[in-house]
């Protein structure tokens, strides 16, 4: 990819800023002032070149990172490429992209869920327990769910902010999918009482674990 390509690129993006939105972004950990549908939209354009993708995550830039992952090919990826990206994601919002749009599908996926829930560092933890959520709703087999709750029980209510989402939504994952762990689940949630007061917009799913479980249950007819 040309040093042209990628110019021009930035350029397009930074006509895209919005001061006003980078604030209201920087206000929550993050640091883009682009709407997401215009990423979305820009990505479309340029389609998949992983070559460019490289050369925008590099810059270091929030929304550059954003459009590389839309454009990236995830499965060519190494294990070391991917722990390293995921240290060095910076925000919330491109360490979520990066391991909902990119590890998930990558082959060295459970691997890194592995390493990653080993991890002295709680945002690299959070994208473990991130990645067995999607164990727990999809493939089950060989995780351990009582080890799972265990250390959700013990761990969730003083664990760090990010780290805290990601467990939380483990424990309402495990009460979703799993009919027959799902009253324990609900007694996880209702005695840590972790987001139980978190405030939710109308029309809005509660994050607190309970609340979720029932809700989500309810839609989806699962058998109680």
């Amino acid at each position: 990819m040309t040093d042209d390509t990628t110019a021009a690129v930035l350029a397009e993006l930074a006509a895209l800023d919005d001061p006003k939105l980078r604030e209201v972004n920087r206000r929550h950990g993050d640091g883009h002032g682009v709407k997401l549908s215009d990423l979305r939209a820009l990505a479309k354009q340029l389609k998949v070149q992983p070559d460019l993708a490289r050369d925008l995550w590099t810059t270091g830039d929030p929304a550059a990172r954003l459009l590389s992952i839309l454009i990236c090919r995830p499965r060519a990826f190494t294990v070391g490429e991917l722990d390293a990206m995921l240290r060095e994601a910076g925000t919330p919002k491109v360490h979520d992209w990066l391991v909902n749009y990119v590890v998930k599908v990558n082959r060295h996926s459970d691997e890194l869920r592995q390493a990653w829930l080993a991890d002295p560092d709680p945002v690299v933890e959070s994208a473990g327990w991130a990645l067995t959520v999607e164990r727990v709703a999809k493939k089950p087999d060989g995780l351990d769910l009582d080890g799972l709750l265990d250390t959700i029980e013990a761990r969730m209510k003083e664990a760090p902010e990010r780290l805290q989402w990601a467990m939380n939504h483990c424990l309402a994952q495990i009460g979703i999918s799993h009919p027959e762990r799902r009253a324990r689940a609900i007694a996880i949630g209702e005695r840590l009482e972790v987001l139980k007061d978190y405030p939710t917009p109308p029309n809005c799913t509660s994050p607190f674990a309970p609340t979720w479980i029932a809700e989500m249950v309810r839609r989806q007819g699962v058998a109680s």
